[in-house]
């Protein structure tokens, strides 16, 4: 995935481009909705979307 910006993976996912932002700079939790969209669209799994006790 390259040339990925904050706005086409907010796209992608449903959701505001300062959402995205705010889950990089660790302000903000995703829903478990949102966590398993971004663990499918990344191929990833959920526990590594989610990590308990950062």
């Amino acid at each position: 995935m390259t040339n990925l910006t904050q706005r086409g993976l907010a796209e992608k996912l449903g959701i505001t481009r300062q959402t995205v932002l705010a889950i990089e700079k660790e302000r903000y939790d995703p829903s478990l909705d949102l966590a398993f969209k971004m663990a499918a669209f990344f191929k990833v799994s959920i526990e590594d979307i989610f990590q308990y006790g950062k």
